[in-house]
C-alpha cells in the first residue's frame, strides 16, 4: 500500500496505523495514535522502551524522543483535521521542556489554534500519568496541501 492509499484508508477507518510504516522514525520509536475521546483529534502514544532512555542515572527519557512525539502528534492531527492526502510539512516547531519525562509511557494531545486553507496552527502537549502535568509542549505550524477542487475542512 502506498502512502496515498494509507492516508485514504486512515480517513475511512479512523485508524492511522497504516501510515506509520511510511514514516520509519515514528515506526522505530513505536509511536501509535488513537482517537481522542475528549475531542476531535488524535492522541499520540509513545510506549516506554529501553532505547528511549536519555539519562539512566536520573531516570529520564531522551528529549529527542519527546520532541519527536510532539512533532508526530502535531503532524497526524494536522492531517486528521484537513482534507490533505499527503503528510503535512512542518513549518515551525517550538518546544518547551517543562519537567523530566520518566521511564514510562508518554501521551500527547493537540489543540487546534487556527486552521487556514494551507496552514494549520496547533498547540501540542505531552504528559505521562496526569494530563494536567505536562512534560513538554510545543507550538507548531504545518503546511497542508488541500485536495484539488476540494475545501480544506475537517473530516
Amino acid at each position: 500500500m502506498n502512502l496515498r492509499e494509507a492516508v485514504l484508508r486512515a480517513r475511512e477507518t479512523g485508524d492511522y496505523s497504516s501510515i506509520l510504516p511510511h514514516i520509519p522514525y515514528a515506526d522505530f520509536l513505536g509511536i501509535r495514535f488513537e482517537r481522542d475521546p475528549l475531542g476531535e483529534g488524535l492522541i499520540g502514544h509513545l510506549p516506554f522502551a529501553e532505547h528511549l532512555i536519555g539519562n539512566g542515572r536520573v531516570g529520564a527519557l531522551h528529549g529527542g524522543a519527546i520532541g519527536a512525539l510532539l512533532e508526530f502528534t502535531g503532524t497526524f492531527n494536522a492531517l486528521h483535521l484537513s482534507s490533505a492526502l499527503t503528510i503535512p510539512k512542518t513549518i515551525s516547531l517550538t518546544i518547551e521542556y517543562v519537567r523530566q519525562a520518566n521511564f514510562e509511557d508518554t501521551f500527547c494531545r493537540a489543540e487546534l489554534i487556527r486552521q487556514g486553507r494551507r496552514v494549520t496552527n496547533l498547540r501540542v502537549m505531552a504528559y505521562q500519568n496526569d494530563p494536567t502535568k505536562l512534560v513538554a509542549a510545543a507550538n507548531a505550524h504545518f503546511l497542508t496541501e488541500p485536495v484539488e477542487g476540494g475545501e480544506d475542512q475537517p473530516g
